[in-house]
C-alpha cells in the first residue's frame, strides 16, 4: 500500500503530493514549493520518513505546479518527468507567473517525456499514466489501482474542473478526458486534485455541475 501526504504550497495554494510505499522510495507530484520555508517543509517530510525520492513527476506544466521542480531535482538528484507537449508552458513560466504576481525563478529542463511511459514506478508501486488533455495539451493523471488513488492535477477538482481559457486549454477536450478516462475508473476511486480538497468519482458524478450537465444531455439524446 502507498502512503500519500499533501503539502499546500505557493500563493496559488497548489497541492504537492509525496507518495511512497513500504520500500521507502517515493515520487514528488507537482512540486510547487516556492520559498526557502516551503523547500524546508518538503525536505523535512522526506527526511522524517526516511524516504528516497526517485523523480519529480508533473501532471502538467503550469507555473504554480513547477515552482519547486528545479529545487527538488537538484536537491535530490532526480529527474523531472512531464509531457513535452507542455514544454511551452515551462518556457513561459516567468510571464505567466507575473500575471499572478508570482516570481517563478529557474525552471528545470525536462529529463523524461511522460508521454513515452505507460507507468511511473517507485519501489514496488506503479502509477498508471493516463492522458487527460484539456486544461493543458500535455496534461496527465496518475492512477494507483491497488489503493484506487487518482492524482488529477488541474483536470478535476471537488465539484469543479480546471479552467480552459489559458493557452492550450480546450473545454471539449477536458470534458472528454473526464468522461472517457476518469469517470469509468469507478465511483469509489479517490481523487487527489491539484488544488482544494480530496473527493471521489462517485461524488463528482452526482454533484459536479460540469459532469452532471453533460451526462444529463447524453441521456436526453440517446
Amino acid at each position: 500500500m502507498i502512503t500519500i501526504k499533501r503539502l499546500i504550497f505557493n500563493p496559488i495554494q497548489e497541492n504537492t503530493y509525496v507518495i511512497w510505499d513500504q520500500t521507502g522510495e517515493c515520487v514528488i507530484i507537482d512540486a510547487g514549493n516556492s520559498s526557502p520555508h516551503e523547500d524546508r517543509a518538503l525536505e523535512q517530510l522526506i527526511e522524517s520518513n526516511n524516504l528516497k525520492p526517485v523523480a519529480v513527476v508533473n501532471t502538467h506544466g503550469h507555473f504554480d505546479h513547477t515552482l519547486g521542480a528545479a529545487y527538488a531535482t537538484k536537491r535530490f538528484n532526480i529527474p523531472f518527468v512531464i509531457s513535452r507537449k507542455d514544454e511551452f508552458l515551462i518556457e513561459n513560466a516567468a510571464t505567466s507567473g507575473s500575471i499572478f504576481g508570482v516570481s517563478t525563478g529557474p525552471m528545470p529542463r525536462i529529463d523524461t517525456d511522460i508521454d513515452t511511459l505507460a507507468e511511473v514506478r517507485f519501489g514496488q508501486t506503479a502509477l498508471k499514466v493516463i492522458a487527460v488533455p484539456g486544461h493543458t495539451p500535455g496534461h496527465i493523471a496518475l492512477y494507483e489501482p491497488e489503493s484506487k488513488s487518482l492524482f488529477t492535477g488541474d483536470t478535476l477538482f471537488r465539484e469543479s474542473i480546471g479552467r480552459t481559457d489559458l493557452p492550450g486549454g480546450d473545454y471539449s477536450w477536458i470534458m472528454r478526458s473526464i468522461l472517457d478516462k476518469i469517470v469509468p475508473l469507478g465511483d469509489d476511486v479517490k481523487v487527489y486534485p491539484g488544488h482544494g480538497e480530496e473527493t471521489d468519482i462517485g461524488h463528482e458524478t452526482l454533484y459536479n455541475p460540469f459532469i452532471v450537465e453533460v451526462l444529463a444531455n447524453e441521456v436526453r439524446y440517446e
